[in-house]
């Protein structure tokens, strides 16, 4: 973390062939990943792109949504919206900052973001939304816990990682 500036923690969910969404959705289902989800956000201002807020049936309780978007004239409710790195890390105005996707945006952050939350999905799915691993020069794993396929369930890691 850098010292002046919130913690920017990026929050994946990444499948073993870079896959991290289909058509506007998460291609798998795994129990207790949204519990998760809404521990790590809760209370923290959740920075998005707009496919990602809208993806959502509606905000969800105890955090704020920021949407990073180019549309000029974009308002949602529930949304504040922002149309640069530097405008949502200002108007995030909180300690840690939890960014949540899509692809474009954890791109945009990763330079500046001090951890990563990472579901590694062990498969294969189809897919239109896709990112990179995290590169070993720039991040190191700190902490690992790993399942098995369970039914319909594949293999699956939370992994942290921390700026290298």
């Amino acid at each position: 973390m850098v010292a002046g500036r919130p913690e920017i923690v990026l929050l994946i969910a990444r499948a073993d062939n870079g896959v991290i969404g289909s058509d506007g959705g998460i291609p798998w289902r795994i129990p207790g990943e949204q519990r998760r989800f809404k521990a790590m956000t809760m209370g923290t201002p959740m920075v998005m792109g707009r496919k990602t807020f809208e993806s959502f049936p509606r905000p969800l309780p105890g955090r704020r949504h920021i949407v990073l978007t180019r549309d000029g004239g974009l308002a949602r409710e529930g949304a504040e919206v922002v149309h640069s790195v530097e405008d949502a890390v200002a108007i995030a105005d909180a300690p840690v900052i939890s960014v949540i996707g899509g692809a474009e945006l954890y791109r945009l952050f990763e330079p500046i973001a001090d951890r990563i939350e990472l579901t590694q999905v062990h498969s294969y799915p189809m897919g239109d939304a896709f990112i990179a691993s995290p590169d070993p020069a720039r991040w190191r794993e700190t902490a690992r816990e790993d399942f098995p396929t369970l039914g319909d369930v594949p293999a699956y890691s939370y992994v942290t990682y921390l700026r290298a």
